[in-house]
């Protein structure tokens, strides 16, 4: 038996793996179910559109556009993420496929609205994934992504643990630059127009201070439960992240919660 030692598919297994950490689910529903709805209702979603949700996750964003009337196929990476999306809401007419965001196995111009909440974000090679959603997605059709920012709290979260992590891959970007709208026009280029970017704040009221967010997201969020699982033995930089994601959540409260930002942003495939 041989075993592949290709970069780009090694890259994706450690992907998967690391989105199957944890739990996503409850990250999804306990702190972010109304950001679904919120990119549904942006991107218009009708009764009978076909809408493909990439990245979708636990299907935060897909069920809601079932919930709508929309013929949905909610894609993602991570089967485990699928499978947690179909227990949640077993009743939900969705088709739920495993499918890699930046080669996608589908049609060219399948889909009537092609969306992602907080989830193509995370595909390693940005352009990649940018010209999958405007290829799948049909002439006059919409695609609505919803995206941390960089200056926000997950995007500074993720600035925090950039010097505890390994170096990303070569070609790698930074997911959180899916929330700079600058960055987002040029990878979608001239295939789009009626490009409308607002940003945003989610408020989180779950955390009474940044050590409680931080221990959260050490337990529930995958690419936090991987930085740390990456200073397994190493007990000082193991703290120094400690005290830095909890210094981190504290610079953000204001004693009644957090207002996390984010990029919603629609736009019309040419």
């Amino acid at each position: 038996m041989t075993t592949s030692t290709d970069p780009a598919t090694a890259l994706k297994a450690r992907h998967r793996a690391m989105w199957a950490l944890g739990d996503y689910s409850a990250v999804a529903t306990e702190l972010i179910p109304e950001l679904g709805p919120v990119l549904v209702a942006a991107a218009g979603v009708r009764p009978g559109d076909r809408v493909l949700d990439v990245a979708a996750g636990t299907g935060n964003a897909a069920v809601p556009a079932a919930r709508a009337g929309a013929h949905v196929v909610a894609s993602d990476l991570t089967p485990e993420l699928l499978e947690a999306g179909r227990r949640l809401a077993p009743n939900a007419a969705v088709d739920w496929r495993t499918a890699d965001a930046e080669a996608l196995p589908f049609a060219d111009g399948e889909f009537d609205v092609v969306m992602s909440c907080v989830g193509v974000m995370f595909a390693p090679h940005h352009q990649a994934a940018a010209d999958e959603l405007t290829r799948v997605c049909r002439p006059g059709g919409t695609i609505a992504l919803l995206s941390w920012t960089p200056e926000g709290f997950i995007g500074r979260m993720f600035a925090t643990m950039k010097p505890y992590a390994p170096p990303p891959p070569p070609g790698a970007s930074p997911p959180p630059l899916w929330g700079d709208e600058a960055h987002v026009r040029a990878l979608l280029g001239d295939r789009v127009t009626d490009v409308t970017a607002e940003r945003r704040t989610v408020r989180i009221t779950r955390f009474p201070d940044g050590a409680a967010f931080r221990d959260y997201f050490r337990a529930h969020y995958g690419p936090t439960i991987a930085a740390y699982r990456g200073l397994a033995g190493d007990p000082v930089r193991t703290a120094g992240l400690d005290d830095d994601l909890a210094a981190h959540g504290d610079r953000h409260h204001d004693g009644d919660g957090m207002d996390w930002e984010y990029l919603l942003l629609t736009a019309r495939r040419v």
